[in-house]
């Protein structure tokens, strides 16, 4: 007679699963939660105790752990093994049916017996079908009628790999509980060994070039963006849509981005999203074209029409209306995501991993952000309540832009941006050149700030934004030159303000 044993924590489907292998002629097992679920629906089993003798202890810490349930699963199915077995009145055990209990940062969670179950059905595959997911119940139930009570040995690699999976997944879980607890105990910062988990979405069609092959993975269980329509998502669209996406929760205010190659072309809030878009794309029409556009509230009819009127690659938000979306999808191509996790703050993805040719950087996310009270004022002249409201808009944008990076901007929109220059002059000019692109006059929009995410190394750049009528200016500090700079400001009457916080981004 066949035997399987049964101990799980989802019992989605078990009843229909253990029916099924009853009227197979599998002997059931079960440990005493699942033995319960499968008596009331009138299936008999046979509990751990029935097998092994003993009564569970200390609170069912221990009932699996035994040799009567371990040797009928780990013994090989040749003569040696099976001759010991039978010496010992120990059955075989043919099939292991086994979910973990959720780990949920507590110890007393942690499955002891149940992990080593599923552990001993991967050791002997060969032998024994270890099943760990629901969704794969009718399937197995399926071909065991189709090879009479057995399975493939291709079936049977293809759940021990998948249960192996699921046992590093939960191992993890453990391992981060653990790491942290002694990360407070004993005050670092990032553990010893780094244990990544996470799952392939999709393949992609290639990475930033087509001869790169790549894929989409993300952490175990998480979805944090939704494809509603449109082209396939490429490799370079994901990286933008992840900017764009960062940006837009820095504001409360109805707000857009638009993105091309990493960097925001414009960035502008307004109390009507559809304005707040218009401003985005007035910042700098021509890189806007053929970007990825972020926004911060559900897209009603009015935008959706506005954002169709170019060309745009992919456009998120955390929601359309039914009419949005009904205008956004006469553009065939136009990928429209949905981003589902959009009220969780950017802290709840605490780790920036890169990868490098000798190995893995990682840091913690440059989520930190200034206030009023945190700004230093450092000039003769203080900067105004607009002037700070501005200066404060702008820096958090500038945290987001490819080093050296300067943006040019007033109160609620962008007006020109710098991004990527090797030298921070150089960011100055193009910031101000795309200013001066503007149709419309730069000159009225009021008060006109300047944000660097890094300091001045001279004087040049003061110089630069003091022609183009920039009267206050936002940056780090911590030049040798500080007090040359500090200077130029005032002799052009720009009012500055330090935040002794740098943002570069590589």
């Amino acid at each position: 007679m066949k035997r399987v044993l049964i101990s799980v924590s989802d019992k989605r489907g078990i009843v229909p699963f253990a029916k099924g292998l009853k009227r197979m002629g599998f002997e059931i097992i079960a440990t005493g939660g699942t033995a319960r679920a499968l008596r009331s629906a009138n299936i008999p089993v046979k509990t751990i105790s029935g097998i092994t003798g003993f009564r569970e202890i200390l609170g069912g810490r221990v009932k699996t752990l035994h040799p009567a349930i371990f040797g009928g699963i780990l013994a090989l199915r040749n003569r040696k093994h099976l001759e010991e077995l039978a010496r010992e009145d120990i059955e075989p055990i043919d099939l292991v049916v086994v979910n973990l209990k959720p780990f949920k940062k507590d110890l007393e969670d942690l499955d002891i017996g149940g992990g080593a179950l599923i552990r001993s059905g991967i050791k002997n595959f060969k032998g024994v079908g270890v099943v760990i997911d629901p969704e794969d119940y009718v399937k197995t139930i399926d071909e065991l009628r189709e090879r009479r009570a057995s399975l493939s040995l291709k079936t049977k690699e293809d759940l021990a790999r998948k249960a192996f999976t699921y046992i590093l997944h939960y191992d993890r879980m453990v391992y981060e509980y653990l790491t942290g607890y002694g990360l407070q105990a004993a005050g670092y910062k990032l553990p010893e060994r780094l244990y990544l988990d996470y799952e392939k979405v999709r393949d992609l069609r290639y990475g930033e070039n087509p001869h790169q092959r790549a894929a989409l993975y993300r952490e175990f269980g998480v979805e944090a963006i939704k494809q509603l329509w449109g082209k396939e998502l490429s490799f370079n669209n994901i990286l933008d849509l992840d900017v764009a996406s960062g940006i837009v929760r820095e504001f409360k205010e109805p707000t857009a981005v638009i993105i091309k190659h990493t960097n925001p072309c414009g960035v502008a809030r307004d109390r009507s999203l559809v304005s707040a878009y218009q401003k985005a794309r007035a910042c700098d029409p021509v890189s806007a074209f053929g970007g990825v556009v972020g926004l911060n509230r559900k897209i009603d009819l009015p935008l959706a029409q506005e954002i169709i009127s170019t060309f745009i690659e992919a456009v998120s938000a955390p929601g359309f209306s039914p009419q949005a979306l009904r205008i956004l999808k006469r553009k065939e191509n136009l990928r429209i995501m949905k981003i589902t996790d959009y009220r969780l703050p950017i802290t709840d993805h605490p780790e920036d991993m890169r990868t490098v040719g000798w190995g893995l950087l990682v840091q913690d996310r440059d989520t930190k952000d200034v206030g009023t009270g945190d700004l230093r004022v450092v000039t003769r002249r203080s900067p105004s309540k607009e002037e700070i409201k501005a200066l404060l808009f702008n820096w958090k944008v500038v945290k987001y832009i490819k080093s050296n990076a300067i943006v040019i901007g007033n109160t609620n929109q962008t007006l020109g941006i710098g991004a990527g220059q090797t030298s921070r002059i150089d960011a100055v000019k193009i910031a101000i050149s795309k200013m001066q692109s503007l149709s419309s006059d730069p000159l009225t929009l009021d008060p006109i700030v300047l944000a660097s995410d890094g300091f001045f190394p001279f004087r040049d750049s003061i110089d630069e934004a003091a022609k183009a009528r920039v009267s206050a200016i936002i940056q780090p500090g911590g030049s040798l030159r500080d007090k040359e700079i500090i200077k130029a400001c005032n002799e052009c009457d720009i009012a500055m303000v330090f935040t002794g916080l740098r943002h570069f981004r590589h």
